[in-house]
């Protein structure tokens, strides 16, 4: 909405937005999109933020909760939050093309449980109710994992006669995390953790950006969908900092339009860099913007291997088809496109 001229500066919080695995799910559902005629079938939303989901939508992707809504034989991708194993195997026996575009920190921790749950472990999980990341990796081992997210659920876990190991939702803040971890080590002193923290590092970092700016800020607008763990935390987070007026928002129609003095900007790990720009500039702040980056992240994952195939393929057919020669042919650099781009020339 119009903004009266009464924002003095903006502190821009660095790393924000898109994370690696983001990154990656996005490019890759992009390359399903130009790879295959319409409908694309993904299974739940690719990443948690409306404008995404939005825009492939426009471009013929269909959203699913159950495989079974899959077309035979059309192409399906599964989102990067990770799906249970026997999702994984209903859209191989379903689908004509598959990919799964998990996040490698979820894999990490879907390996964890099952290692764990093979040797005999009782796996507490510390992860939100109903999320879909939760539900995934619950489903890797459901007889062997019991979930909380509380110190009181903590207490009320049974007496367990199996070791009992400690594992976590990637997305959870820090302090959702640590209290949690902290009691259940206090009520199971032989607790097994892994040596890396489950914790994603792109929502970490986020969250440690926002506190370098919290204090000095009159209002913050923490950018990312409803639905999103990491953009909800950040939020909180800045609440908890002591902040009075913290909104999330999905895009600049949605900022108050009565923000004044300094505001601070974080957007949350699936948040699109153009809205970003677009929040920037509905804020026009007299004063300009202060980006304040508290680490560089330089993290990259590489598309899921079905990706690479399919486009290894499609380039080996152009290069034949043109009279190229297989040997000379340039290397894939998708590395170096930005997911955000690709949203836009879509």
């Amino acid at each position: 909405m119009p903004q009266a001229q009464t924002v003095d500066k903006v502190l821009l919080c660095a790393p924000r937005g898109f994370c690696a695995g983001v990154e990656m799910a996005i490019k890759a559902l992009a390359w399903m999109v130009r790879a295959f005629e319409p409908p694309v079938y993904c299974y739940h939303e690719i990443v948690h933020n409306k404008l995404v989901v939005d825009r492939f939508c426009e471009r013929g992707v269909v959203f699913v909760d159950e495989i079974s809504d899959v077309p035979q034989g059309r192409p399906i991708m599964l989102s990067a939050h990770g799906s249970a194993p026997e999702v994984v195997a209903a859209a191989q026996a379903r689908g004509s093309y598959v990919v799964n575009a998990v996040c490698p920190l979820v894999t990490k921790v879907h390996h964890e449980v099952k290692v764990r749950a093979n040797k005999g472990y009782r796996i507490i999980y510390v992860g939100h109710e109903g999320h879909e990341e939760a539900v995934g990796t619950m489903a890797v081992a459901p007889s062997a994992i019991s979930r909380v997210e509380s110190v009181a659920e903590v207490a009320a876990l049974p007496e367990f006669d199996e070791p009992t190991a400690l594992l976590a939702q990637t997305t959870l803040s820090h302090r959702e995390w640590s209290e949690v971890a902290d009691a259940a080590k206090e009520r199971f002193p032989d607790l097994w953790q892994p040596t890396n923290s489950d914790l994603c590092f792109a929502t970490t970092n986020r969250q440690s950006a926002l506190m370098a700016i919290a204090d000095r800020c009159d209002a913050i607008l923490v950018i990312g969908s409803a639905n999103s763990s990491n953009t909800n935390a950040l939020a909180k987070l800045a609440s908890e900092a002591g902040c009075e007026r913290v909104y999330r928002v999905n895009g600049p129609e949605e900022v108050p339009g009565d923000l004044t003095g300094t505001v601070g900007v974080t957007a949350g790990a699936s948040a699109p860099d153009d809205v970003v720009t677009a929040v920037i500039a509905s804020l026009d702040p007299t004063d300009g913007v202060e980006e304040v980056r508290i680490t560089e992240e330089d993290e990259y994952f590489a598309p899921p291997r079905d990706i690479r195939d399919l486009l290894s393929a499609l380039d080996i057919a152009v290069t034949i088809g043109l009279g190229g020669g297989l040997d000379d042919r340039p290397a894939l650099q998708d590395r170096h496109i930005n997911a955000t781009d690709v949203l836009l020339t879509l």
